[in-house]
Formats: structure tokens, sequence, C-alpha cells
């Protein structure tokens, strides 16, 4: 299965630190998709790649929104990716804080290898895209390239500073998915020829 992990605030949608009352989606009205986004989405089906989607949602644990919120903002986020015609294969939360010391937090890496096992999903073979420092250090540690894109709440000055580094970075999820769809593309052309 070829298949991408994408983190969910600040890549699919607009982050919401700095707008919304405690800085996390709480409910349907303060999802905002990011330009582009549905349209990468239905790019990377179209060519074959299944999407998993892995975010952080501390604010359920934290009690500034419900399981069933999350659950609901998740339902129409799909359902709008959908009439885009793009499709999520899987969505995976981690609604622990840190001192929950849960496996699942990103940076750790309980979520991508738990969508690996159930998908049969070559972890070094999978690009992780995210918009944050754990993002990057999580799909590193599960052995994933890993894509930075400049839409979400972290500047490039910012990464700058981090001891881990992206593979590669761009300004937000439809540059990275045409990336990775020409490189994609290059390869099958390379093994062709080698073919004949």
């Amino acid at each position: 299965m070829k298949a991408v992990f994408i983190d969910r605030d600040g890549v699919i949608n607009r982050d919401p630190g700095g707008w919304t009352k405690y800085n996390y989606v709480t409910r349907w009205s303060e999802f905002q998709f990011i330009p582009g986004a549905t349209e990468a989405i239905s790019k990377l089906n179209r060519n074959g790649f299944e999407i998993i989607v892995i975010s952080n949602q501390a604010g359920v644990n934290k009690g500034y929104f419900s399981r069933e919120e999350l659950k609901t903002v998740t339902k129409r986020m799909l359902e709008e990716i959908n009439k885009n015609g793009g499709r999520i294969e899987e969505v995976y939360y981690c609604i622990h804080r840190d001192e929950d010391n849960c496996d699942c937090r990103k940076p750790k890496t309980g979520l991508l290898e738990k969508a690996a096992a159930k998908f049969g999903i070559e972890l070094d073979k999978t690009y992780f895209i995210g918009d944050s420092e754990v993002d990057v250090v999580a799909g590193r540690r599960a052995g994933c390239k890993t894509i930075f894109v400049l839409s979400g709440k972290t500047s490039l000055g910012e990464m700058e500073k981090w001891r881990e580094k992206p593979d590669y970075i761009f300004n937000d999820l439809m540059g990275a998915v045409d990336w990775m769809l020409k490189k994609e593309k290059r390869r099958s052309v390379r093994a062709s020829r080698r073919g004949k």
C-alpha cells in the first residue's frame, strides 16, 4: 500500500493557535481548510496513495472539547474532502497530554506504528507531512521521510533552530504533493527504461 501520513492542524486546516479560544479546533465553525489542501488530497488519491492523518488533540483530555465534538469535526472534514473528490483512509488522534506519558502522542511513534501494522505500510518508503517539530521527530523516529510545510504554526526561522531537521520543506500541502508526484513519475520512467 502506498501511503502518506499527514498531520491535521496547519497542514489540512488553518492552525487554531492564537485565534481560537483554547488554541484548538473545538467545533466545526473553527475548522478552516487551507487553500489547495482538499485538492492536494484528491491528487494523491488519484495517483494511488492512501492518506492517513496522525494528529495530537490533547484538548480532549484538557477538557476543552469532548470526544464527541472531535468526532463531529472529523466527520465533517471527511465529508468535505469526499465532496472534493478526495478520501482519507484513516484518522488517528492522540487525545492525551504530555504528562499522561502515552505511547501515541507525537513525537512518539505509536500511532504511526499502529497504522503501519494495520495497513502493511513500509515506513521507510513513506512520507510524513507536518508543520511542527514533533511531526518531524515522530516521522524520523519511525523511519519515514519527513516533509515540513510552512502553512502551519512554525516559521522557517524557528525550524532552523531544531535539532532534527526535515528532509524536505514546502510552502503547503499542495507544494509537497506536486513535488512527490513529479518524483514518483521520474522514478516510474526510470524503472520502465530499465525494464526495456
